[in-house]
């Protein structure tokens, strides 16, 4: 092959090489620059992506958070909106023609039961008097046993008593009061209230709040836009909170479904409750909620909530029967019930009512003349005491523990029970102010006890064993410990008369029995010896049995108990009603036996209402809260001594008040009464039991540190049941009917009836006992013709 033949390879020129390179380095850009764009392009897809993740998110919560607040309020509003107190009443004042009533008695038991006095009584809950004559207007009341109208009464009296009572339909027979509320068993919140429908409100009232506190009510959704933005600028122009933007809505959902906590997601909560609330829920349900939650004052540990228990507490009237004036007073403590608070700060109240009138009547609501006339009334709430404020801790106390054997205490705090009692206002009243100033009496003579001495009472009825007032403490309001219940003190001389009944039933004695009052040693298993002392330090020899007791003998009823034996005196004391403990030692005959006042008035009670035993009782009836009966109780018990037997006994205790140690009575009160005196050991503790034909009283006076008093049962506790009895008023005692009076010797002979002996002394006998002492005829016939040789001398010389 030639040289010339073979074409070279030439070599490529560098420009191409350039070009190609040039072009790969762009395209290698514009592929970046693709990817760039295409990143850029991508990112703000991402974020939307995450952002409609996070807005479903959030959607969804808030539905599922909407859905559980629409199950709260549903549940909560459409069921039983509030806990309601078992409301507590006293016994109703009842008036017929005969009934012995003082003015003063008639009054107070009006004013108690909040009724106002008014020219002519021509509305529930007045009264006037003309004369004699009293105008009344009685509420309409839902009793236990029927509801009863309103209507008004004319009652004619005269000295004193009932004599005709009529109404639109004629005379009648018989006619009750409602009675006075004395208290509530109250849920743990001790929120209380009286529930009323709209229609139950005077419309000026609903007027007043809504042009107050809400202005667009009927026209918003549950929040309002227009109220928050002007309470903004309101709060923005005075540099401080001065002005709320929350509808009544608002409110009541702040109320009664949230808590007071106050920040912005509460707030909001707050706004999606109270649209919910109004999509489910009408105008006028809302408006009827709020005026029974809404908080309007304090009583004590007592929260008034409602317009209904307010138009009460302040004015002691329903809300139906409140005036223009004070429908106003009432909202103007919406906006701060204690600042408002027209007993405390009237000034403040009036100003504030007059501002409410002021724009009611710049509203046209009321006309300028019903403004100035409302302006120009004074305030005139109630007293306290007269609304509802006035409580009875001892009382309510012992009747909550009754009404536990049959009720939950959760029912009796939430279903609006109506309790109807047996406690008597008057009753309760005189014993409270008799322990005030029979204990400052006592303690100017004894300045040393000054502040120190305390009581405790209790009153019954003598034919039922209703407690009709029971005082726990010299303090009536007072919360604390409840001498009535729970102060277990030692009955002294109040144990006595069960040692002479067991006596008196063994067939061995009569009242005239000869006994010894001699002093007395008993030596105890230990070598301990016993020495009972009389009151005075004597000793009296041999005294009748009548006169062991009125005397109060101590050395003479150890003597007759321990003859008649400890387990036959305990027995006695049990079956006329005691249920506390009973030490199985002499020294119980003189009253080494603790109870509390009302354990004394259960087993004096027994012998108060002739031998028929009945567990004391403080309820009379329960209705729910539409007046439905739930429980009627009546009197229950059984007949354990003959009345004859208690008769028997009665005379003895009717003795102690004649000639013995409470005669103090009977120069106060010249009728027949019972009673015995009773002290402890060292004078500790002084005490009373005494009954008319109405009433069993059972007084006790005593230090909480148990320390020695200058005072005795006759001197301590006496003056207190002498000082109440008079007020509620005494009716003696009706004679004996099973009793026979016969002559009997200081020996203790019984004579026949009829026996005419200088040496005898007339006593009363039972049938029974008759059968154990047969007269002696013979003894009759020979001190007769004693007498009459003595006669014969007498007339010689």
């Amino acid at each position: 092959m030639s040289m010339a033949s073979r074409t070279p390879k030439s070599k490529p020129s560098s420009a191409p090489k350039k070009t190609a390179s040039k072009r790969q380095s762009a395209s290698a850009k514009s592929s970046r620059k693709g990817r760039k764009a295409n990143s850029k392009a991508a990112r703000p897809r991402v974020w939307k992506r995450w952002l409609w993740r996070l807005c479903l998110v959030f959607l969804v919560a808030l539905a599922v958070y909407l859905v559980y607040l629409d199950a709260q309020i549903r549940e909560r509003f459409e069921g039983n909106k509030w806990d309601l107190p078992a409301k507590v009443y006293a016994r109703p004042f009842t008036l017929y023609p005969g009934l012995s009533v003082s003015e003063a008695q008639l009054q107070a038991e009006l004013q108690w039961a909040d009724y106002r006095r008014d020219k002519d009584a021509n509305s529930p809950g007045s009264f006037d008097r003309r004369g004699d004559d009293w105008l009344i207007y009685r509420r309409a009341f839902a009793f236990w046993d029927g509801a009863e109208p309103a209507r008004q009464l004319r009652i004619e009296m005269e000295n004193g008593r009932v004599q005709r009572i009529w109404d639109a339909q004629g005379e009648q027979a018989l006619v009750r009061l409602e009675p006075q509320y004395i208290g509530g068993i109250f849920p743990s919140d001790n929120e209380d209230r009286e529930l009323v429908r709209l229609e139950d409100v005077p419309p000026e009232l609903v007027a007043a709040l809504i042009i107050t506190e809400d202005q667009s009510f009927f026209q918003h959704w549950g929040i309002s836009l227009r109220g928050i933005a002007r309470a903004m600028m309101a709060n923005v122009r005075a540099g401080g909170m001065v002005q709320g933007g929350s509808t009544l809505t608002q409110q009541l959902v702040k109320n009664f479904f949230l808590t007071s906590e106050r920040t912005l997601t509460r707030k909001a909560q707050e706004a999606l409750m109270s649209i919910l609330l109004e999509l489910h829920y009408d105008k006028e349900e809302i408006l009827q909620a709020y005026l029974n939650e809404v908080y309007l004052g304090q009583a004590g540990r007592r929260a008034i909530h409602g317009f209904g228990l307010a138009a009460r507490f302040y004015f002691g009237k329903s809300a139906r029967e409140l005036s223009l004036a004070e429908s106003a007073t009432l909202v103007g403590l919406v906006k701060g019930a204690s600042y408002y608070n027209p007993r405390r700060h009237p000034q403040r109240a009036k100003q504030r009512r007059d501002l409410i009138l002021g724009l009611m009547a710049d509203n046209g609501i009321i006309s300028d003349q019903q403004r100035r006339q409302a302006q120009a009334q004074p305030l005139l709430t109630s007293s306290p005491r007269r609304a509802g404020q006035r409580e009875y801790p001892a009382f309510l106390e012992l009747a909550k523990q009754q009404l536990q054997r049959d009720y939950r205490l959760q029912d009796l705090q939430s279903d609006g029970l109506n309790i109807f009692t047996t406690l008597d206002p008057w009753i309760q009243h005189a014993v409270e102010r008799a322990a005030e100033e029979e204990l400052q009496r006592l303690e100017r003579r004894f300045p040393e006890h000054d502040g120190q001495l305390e009581t405790a009472a209790v009153v019954t009825s003598v034919d039922g064993g209703e407690i009709r007032a029971l005082l726990g403490s010299r303090k009536a309001e007072f919360f604390g410990f409840n001498r009535a219940l729970d102060a277990r003190r030692p009955m002294g001389s109040l144990v006595k008369p069960a040692v002479f009944l067991a006596a008196l039933n063994s067939g061995r004695y009569h009242w005239a029995s000869p006994i010894s009052d001699r002093p007395v040693v008993v030596t105890g298993p230990g070598g301990q010896r016993w020495e009972p002392k009389n009151y005075d330090l004597q000793s009296h020899g041999d005294v009748t049995l009548e006169a062991a007791l009125h005397r109060s003998l101590n050395q003479a009823t150890a003597r007759l108990g321990m003859t008649v034996g400890l387990e036959a005196v305990a027995s006695t004391l049990q079956r006329l009603g005691f249920e506390g403990d009973i030490p199985p030692y002499p020294s119980m005959l003189l009253g080494a036996v603790e109870g509390s006042p009302v354990e004394v008035a259960s087993f004096y009670q027994t012998m108060a209402s002739q031998g028929f035993y009945t567990p004391l009782r403080t309820i009379a009836a329960v209705t729910t809260s539409q007046g439905q009966t739930l429980s009627s109780y009546a009197i229950e018990g059984e007949q354990r001594y003959a009345a004859s037997s208690m008769q028997w006994l009665r005379y003895g205790l009717e003795q102690v008040v004649e000639s013995g140690t409470a005669r103090r009575l009977q120069q106060r009160i010249p009728v027949p009464l019972a009673a015995k005196t009773g002290t402890s050991d060292e004078q500790r503790d002084a005490w009373f039991a005494g009954f008319d034909n109405r009433h069993l009283g059972v007084f006790w006076v005593g230090r909480d540190d148990n320390k020695p008093m200058p005072v005795s049962g006759s001197s301590g506790a006496l003056p207190l049941w002498l000082n109440a009895f008079e007020r509620i008023g005494v009716e003696g005692l009706t004679p004996a009917q099973a009793l026979a009076w016969y002559p009997v010797l200081p020996d203790g002979t019984l004579l026949p009836q009829g026996c005419k002996d200088r040496r005898a002394s007339e006593y009363p006998f039972t049938d029974q006992a008759l059968s154990n002492f047969q007269p002696d005829v013979a003894a009759c016939a020979s001190g007769q013709q004693q007498q009459e040789e003595k006669s014969w001398f007498d007339w010689l010389f």
